[in-house]
């Protein structure tokens, strides 16, 4: 599963859906999610690609604190 968080919203999408593979690496995964999302794929590249143990991803905004 692909957790995404994009403007506010929180999608869970399946990798298949996305046409994510296991082995692809974070600039692959975020060109992925861009066409799902229907957005150039320069709005996530402040955005983290967290990889759970459990094998699910989380798409989100690079957390600030301070």
């Amino acid at each position: 599963m692909v957790h995404i968080r994009f403007e506010g919203r929180s999608l869970d999408i399946p990798e298949t859906q996305l046409g994510i593979t296991t082995g692809m690496n974070d600039v692959a995964v975020k060109e992925q999610v861009s066409k799902h999302l229907d957005t150039n794929v320069n709005r996530l590249s402040t955005y983290v690609v967290d990889r759970r143990p459990s094998g699910d991803l989380i798409i989100r905004p690079e957390a600030v604190y301070g």
